[in-house]
């Protein structure tokens, strides 16, 4: 089973394969993901000395189900492209999920792309993501490799905004310093776009594709240190500032405005933090930029991760906390028990009203009492002295045993509050396995506008998800609200849409959807869905988490086949 339009995954980033004089990248097979014509992600520029060589041959004609040294089952084909595929696959020997490239034996590159992967086994560095074969066999080349699913790449992150300093310190920190590693061994990646960066459920960042990549697409540089290192100013000034330090649009982010050059990112975004602006800069410089400050230029992932150590270090924010509320004293608490008040100060009103009888200790005691009078009574047969004694406590008690305390007539139920309209702040698309939908697209559903709309992908099987346990979006609220209702708005109509809301404990959880509060959920064959909830949930987070989609028509994104679009999503709390 395999989804119909492919999913730009690994090597499946497309861009960068020919000089920006010969503008966006091709595809040249089917099953990747463009939009107008371009590569999805967009042309990444190449630099002095860097080179592409064409790959005529055409990729080997596999299917779903195709199985490699009968341990290998293909399952879903993530990139057709330059004479060689990607795929996701099952490792049935130790039953885990696994990434493949396939390419033929006779392919021009193919010998190139084995040496690398063997290279890149070799280093054994736990901050890239592994290869684990490499192997020529009938007529095949094929590299297997670690697949990740509960790592995010770091296109889909930086769809949902710039990250925080610290964060921002961490990636540029983190992948410096690996990258050094595996210069010292003699690896460049020369392919180190935001989508071979992978930010795993820990924190920790990963790097992919190490020296495959570029030998897959044929990329070579004289200057590869240097090459590589501007590739991490790229990521960083990326990360701090949303957008991509050339004039193309790239990656899903908007390109630096034609003809003004580089500039820093505190003139791109304010508040960008000034140290990581000017590293970004530095580690750019080979490229055209100045450094702010004057200091010389990062030319080498080492010099970079040096200069990323001598930083003052940038702690993580501070966790955020809802206060809790204030504590209410008692009468006697507060001090004010048996003294005389003041004048003018706070009065506290004593009811007068006596506790119900032999409710009290006292009154307990009276009841065990009279009790035991009562059966000495009997004993002696003398109903009359019982009468008179019971009649006799009671009136010492103050009450003839019939009185019963006055209650106030109020409604303890709150009043019920009109539900008024919670404001999207923010969104990113939620995919556990690694694989996403249409990243780019999740602001479409709460833009205002009915014509725009995030979209799935087509899948052969269906209404319910196989090959997925589902696809969804998480909302940011911007603050915690009492979420009781959505209504949502879907492109498709049809038998049948299964939908639920969930509470997220952030914009990318690490939990599984089963372990999350679900809030509402329903099946449905219309457009228009309300999903109310029981009982309102508080959550700075939610989840649409869709599980099953109906069949429908081509469109201008994907063949016929069981997908959904949504175009509009409102919440109420």
């Amino acid at each position: 089973m395999a989804e119909r339009s492919t999913a730009a995954v690994d090597v499946a980033d497309n861009s960068g394969d020919e000089p920006l004089a010969a503008g966006a990248a091709k595809a040249t097979a089917d099953g990747v993901d463009t939009q107008n014509g371009r590569a999805a992600d967009g042309p990444m520029p190449e630099k002095d000395g860097e080179r592409t060589k064409a790959a005529p041959t055409a990729a080997p004609e596999l299917h779903s189900g195709h199985k490699l040294a009968r341990r290998y089952r293909l399952e879903e084909c993530v990139t057709r492209l330059d004479g060689f595929s990607s795929w996701r696959a099952m490792d049935e020997k130790l039953r885990r999920a696994v990434g493949v490239h396939l390419l033929p034996a006779d392919h021009p590159r193919a010998r190139t792309v084995l040496a690398a992967a063997r290279s890149s086994a070799l280093l054994g560095d736990p901050r890239f993501v592994q290869v684990l074969d490499a192997v020529e066999e009938n007529d095949l080349v094929y590299v297997v490799h670690e697949w990740l699913p509960d790592a995010t790449e770091l296109t889909a992150i930086l769809a949902a905004g710039p990250l925080e300093p610290h964060e921002a310190y961490q990636l540029v920190s983190q992948v410096s310093q690996a990258m050094t590693a595996a210069h010292r061994e003699g690896l460049a990646h020369l392919r180190l776009t935001p989508s071979a960066i992978l930010r795993t459920s820990t924190g920790q960042y990963r790097i992919r594709g190490l020296a495959v990549n570029a030998a897959l697409r044929g990329i070579t540089s004289e200057t590869p240190q240097q090459a590589d290192t501007e590739a991490i100013g790229a990521l960083l000034y990326a990360a701090l500032t949303q957008r991509w330090p050339y004039e193309t649009d790239a990656y899903g982010l908007a390109g630096l405005p034609k003809g003004v050059g580089l500039i820093a990112p505190d003139q791109v975004r304010a508040g960008v933090h000034r140290g990581l602006g000017e590293l970004a800069m530095r580690a750019l410089a080979n490229d055209g930029a100045t450094a702010s400050r004057q200091e010389p230029a990062c030319t080498t992932p080492e010099e970079l991760a040096k200069a990323v150590a001598a930083m003052p270090r940038i702690r993580p924010p501070e966790p955020a906390f809802t206060a809790p509320p204030e504590y209410q004293h008692t009468t006697y608490q507060q001090g004010s028990y048996g003294r005389p008040l003041l004048p003018g100060g706070p009065t506290v009103q004593i009811s007068s009203v006596p506790p119900p009888p032999l409710q009290s200790r006292t009154g307990r005691a009276l009841k065990w009492g009279v009790a035991a009078l009562l059966i000495a009574a009997l004993g002696l047969g003398s109903w009359q002295l019982a009468d008179k004694l019971l009649d006799h406590r009671n009136k010492g008690n103050g009450n003839n045993g019939n009185q019963q305390q006055q209650h106030p007539n109020t409604d303890g139920a709150p009043e019920k509050k009109e539900p008024v309209p919670l404001s999207v702040k923010g969104a990113a698309e939620y995919y556990p396995d690694g694989t996403p939908q249409n990243a780019d697209g999740v602001s479409k559903t709460y833009d205002g506008n009915a014509s725009t709309y995030w979209r799935t992908k087509s899948f052969f099987e269906g209404p319910e998800l196989k090959i997925k346990s589902g696809v969804g979006i998480i909302y940011d609220l911007g603050s915690e609200h009492e979420v009781s209702e959505a209504s949502i708005a879907l492109r498709f109509a049809g038998d049948h849409t299964t939908l639920a809301l969930y509470a997220a404990d952030s914009m990318h959880p690490k939990n599984s959807v089963g372990s999350m509060k679900k809030i509402a959920g329903t099946t449905t064959s219309e457009r228009d869905v309300r999903l109310n909830a029981e009982k309102p949930v508080k959550s700075r987070y939610v989840l649409l988490w869709i599980t099953a989609m109906p069949d429908a028509p081509v469109d201008d994104f994907s063949g016929a086949g069981y997908k959904q679009a949504i175009t509009d999503v409102k919440f109420t709390g």
